[in-house]
């Protein structure tokens, strides 16, 4: 589809374009802007969208191509685009605009719509506020459902959505909902007391934007309100958004359990030295903690001079050692992630790790044990790998469930306690374990 429609916008067919697009979901438009590569076909086809089409399209689309369309068409162009977008999606798009951009998005919104947005950038990125929206749907207490649906009708043209709406108080506080089903189902002169439910799921406007973004999960709604101290409704925030923030989040967490600082831009538009600039510093970090390995390995020299054999079985025993603590520190972390573990679990948590890991190890070691007595012939050294083999998956389990936790608990991200960390941490006692065994066991012939 993307291929027709790039190849009728450079054969200018646009008759034949027009009818493509009007079958298109606007998600799928916007997918084909990302792959226009010159800001004159990318306005061209812009205004082939037709008016409402094109500032639904807008907000889809990517920071570089709004930023591509902005400063190629007219103030008129703008503002009617403006007019017709969110107000959710008008603060997105200043946000990620640069300020001579933004001066001229701001010049062409509406006075009222200017005042809200200012407010709304004054809220934390990182909280409820800067995720809501004003276009939702407020009925007052008195109304008849029937009443309630020709307010529905008069002011819910420019709502984001009308499936929820909100009884508020005189002086705007919330006191419950009412879903449209309900209105729409029930005899006209139903009091819209009746229907309505009393509790109403809400949440802050200073409250974490992840947790709210779980909340959506957990409840299974479609849209949260958004009130002040006083329980005053000032905003919704719509399920379209809290999709967003726990794609944004799980992006972070991935990157920063694989070493990385976390980015904002896609993996392709990300210039090579930025990406590099994201990785060398825990590369670097990862690198100096590894060189207390060398230093272990240095300190046992003497031993392993004595036992060269020795030496084959450190690499199994550190890669097992990080694998152990890389599987915990996941599931650790995800059930964090996901709420499905709190702080409080702490010692559930590492009891239930200590079982794992002592069924897991006791496995391994079986193996190990038979293997070595079956190619080497060496039950004393067979001793030392099994023992080390159990100590360190213990080890290993117990870090990869306790430093994430630990990590949350200092107010850290948990995700920084992953694969490559516990991996780091592991090898050094997975040395330190061996050798000691090896002194112990081994004494007579070292």
């Amino acid at each position: 589809m993307i291929d027709r429609v790039l190849s009728l916008l450079h054969s200018r067919q646009y008759v034949e374009l027009r009818r493509l697009i009007a079958d298109m979901h606007v998600a799928d438009i916007a997918e084909v802007f990302s792959e226009i590569p010159d800001r004159e076909s990318m306005l061209r086809l812009f205004r082939l969208l037709p008016k409402g089409v094109a500032a639904e399209t807008f907000s889809y689309l990517e920071p570089d191509v709004q930023q591509n369309i902005i400063e190629a068409i007219t103030d008129v162009e703008l503002r009617s685009i403006l007019d017709d977008m969110f107000l959710d999606d008008c603060v997105d798009l200043i946000e990620e605009m640069p300020a001579n951009v933004v001066r001229r998005v701001l010049l062409n919104t509406p006075k009222e719509n200017r005042a809200l947005i200012n407010q709304y950038l004054q809220y934390p990125d990182d909280s409820a506020g800067s995720l809501m929206t004003n276009e939702y749907v407020g009925l007052k207490r008195g109304l008849t459902a029937g009443q309630a649906l020709s307010e529905i009708r008069r002011t819910g043209v420019d709502k984001e959505t009308i499936e929820t709406c909100f009884i508020l108080s005189k002086d705007r506080r919330l006191e419950g909902e009412v879903l449209l089903r309900e209105i729409v189902l029930a005899d006209p002169d139903t009091p819209i007391e009746e229907i309505m439910e009393d509790y109403t799921l809400s949440v802050k406007t200073h409250d974490d934007r992840e947790e709210v973004a779980m909340l959506f999960s957990k409840y299974d709604v479609m849209s949260i309100p958004v009130v002040d101290q006083e329980n005053r409704l000032v905003g919704l925030i719509t399920i379209d958004d809290a999709v967003d923030v726990i794609q944004e989040e799980n992006t972070e967490d991935f990157e920063m359990m694989a070493g990385m600082t976390p980015s904002d831009e896609t993996y392709l538009k990300t210039p090579v030295l930025t990406l590099a600039k994201h990785r060398i510093v825990w590369l670097l970090v990862l690198m100096f903690s590894a060189m207390v390995t060398g230093a272990m390995l240095e300190h046992f020299e003497a031993a392993i001079s004595a036992i060269p054999l020795l030496v084959s079985f450190l690499p199994m025993l550190m890669d097992t050692g990080g694998n152990c603590g890389s599987q915990a520190s996941t599931m650790i972390i995800r059930g964090m992630a996901l709420d499905e573990i709190d702080l409080s679990d702490v010692f559930r948590v590492w009891w239930k790790e200590v079982r794992v890991a002592l069924l897991c190890s006791v496995v391994l070691a079986i193996f190990n044990f038979l293997r070595i007595l079956i190619q080497y012939r060496d039950l004393e050294v067979a001793a030392v790998v099994c023992c080390t083999l159990i100590c360190t998956v213990l080890i290993a389990k117990s870090l990869g469930c306790l430093l994430p936790m630990l990590a949350k608990r200092v107010r850290l991200d948990p995700a920084l306690m992953a694969a490559p960390m516990i991996t780091t941490i592991t090898d050094a006692c997975s040395i330190l374990v061996f050798f000691r065994f090896a002194l112990s066991f081994l004494s007579a012939r070292l």
